[in-house]
């Protein structure tokens, strides 16, 4: 495994374990909200090394690749909308909020970034790991 697809793993586990700790200690406590800010800070850099590190590579393959193309693009969509997902619960919760409507969002938020990392580990970095052997 590549030392970035090492690092994006790791980070991956950073943003969840920050999420799931703002659930676990509630998002009315300083600590719940200090959590929630620093799943949002983590989440962009990610998002930021992923942008500048892992999709160049992935982009100049596609070129020759029609596959990876439509899958580059499938993740493109999909990230736009998780990201602002995942970007506006952090603005809305992270100064509190109601114990049910959080739990409701949280859920929704926490289904669809699993989903995404489980496609983004087994699907793009896969391929990334296939051009850096």
């Amino acid at each position: 495994m590549s030392m970035l697809v090492e690092r994006l793993k790791r980070e991956h586990v950073i943003i969840v374990d920050a999420l799931n700790k703002t659930k676990e200690v509630g998002v009315g406590s300083k600590e719940g909200q200090d959590k929630l800010r620093s799943a949002r800070t983590a989440l962009l850099a990610h998002l930021k090394t992923e942008d500048e590190q892992l999709y160049p590579v992935l982009k100049k393959e596609a070129e020759k690749n029609d596959s990876l193309k439509r899958t580059l693009d499938l993740f493109a969509r999909e990230m736009e909308t998780i990201s602002t997902e995942a970007l506006s619960f952090v603005d809305k919760y992270s100064n509190g909020g109601s114990g049910l409507e959080f739990a409701r969002d949280f859920g929704r938020l926490y289904m669809n970034l699993s989903q995404r990392v489980r496609k983004e580990e087994n699907t793009l970095y896969s391929e990334y790991d296939k051009l850096h052997r």
